[in-house]
């Protein structure tokens, strides 16, 4: 297996409260050759002497753990993400198995695979970050999976997609970044607020469905610089037809 064929790939935990939870994280993580964890407003100590009694070997991955205090922090730079959930959701999201997901993850750019915290799982809120959804497959008697086990499982599969050399190299396509393609959905809430398009009681669930339709184009960079040039210029010609009733 190349040593760097997952060195991209980010396991970001959101709001995390178990420090044997996050230890046995690093060292499933540190087992399928995963460099990259990040916990975004950690509800405990990830350096304890419980983390790292379950770390054992991983300790370096705790210790070189970043920790962010929101969620789009955590994606900054990415191109990729993906996000789990153990229940379906309301809001129009494919959930597909982690078999055939997780490979779209590897790859020579910065990807991101998201888990929520214990108690609850990943937010509506927080799942809009994403562009693709997984859950893990489990037995309709006791659906519900640990932490720790899910993170195993899914970094399992990571491993084993780069193993047996079932992911095929995809072209270069300049995907375009998580924080520019953040910065395209704030303009065009604002541009469509301003049309009329959106109201603001509505923006949040309308702006959902957008996001969904660009998160399966895809986008390149150079597309997304296209889009906000053609919103650049609906707001210049809005201010010109202000200027020209006053």
């Amino acid at each position: 297996m190349s040593a760097t064929a997952l060195a991209g790939v980010r396991i970001v935990l959101v709001e995390p409260a178990g420090a044997l939870n996050v230890g046995a994280i690093a060292r499933v993580m540190k087992n399928s050759g995963l460099e990259q964890l990040v916990l975004v407003n950690p509800q405990c100590d990830p350096l304890s002497p419980e983390a790292q009694l379950m770390a054992v070997h991983a300790a370096d991955i705790l210790e070189s753990a970043v920790q962010v205090a929101t969620l789009p922090e955590a994606l900054f730079n990415c191109t990729r993400a993906i996000a789990t959930t153990a229940r379906d959701r309301d809001i129009g999201i494919t959930l597909e198995h982690p078999r055939h997901a997780l490979p779209w993850l590897i790859e020579p750019q910065n990807t991101a695979l998201i888990f929520g915290p214990e108690y609850r799982g990943l937010s509506n809120e927080e799942l809009k970050y994403a562009q693709r959804f997984i859950r893990i497959p489990t037995s309709d008697q006791y659906p519900s999976l640990n932490l720790a086990a899910s993170v195993a499982i899914c970094s399992y599969e990571l491993f084993q997609c780069v193993v047996q050399s079932n992911v095929k190299e995809t072209p270069d396509l300049d995907t375009v970044s998580f924080d520019a393609l953040e910065g395209y959905y704030q303009q065009l809430e604002q541009i469509l607020l301003e049309i009329g398009y959106l109201y603001p009681h509505t923006a949040a669930s309308r702006m959902q469905k957008f996001r969904q339709i660009f998160n399966r184009a895809q986008l390149t960079t150079s597309e997304v610089g296209m889009l906000r040039g053609i919103l650049s210029q609906i707001h210049w010609a809005l201010q010109q037809k202000t200027e020209e009733e006053r």
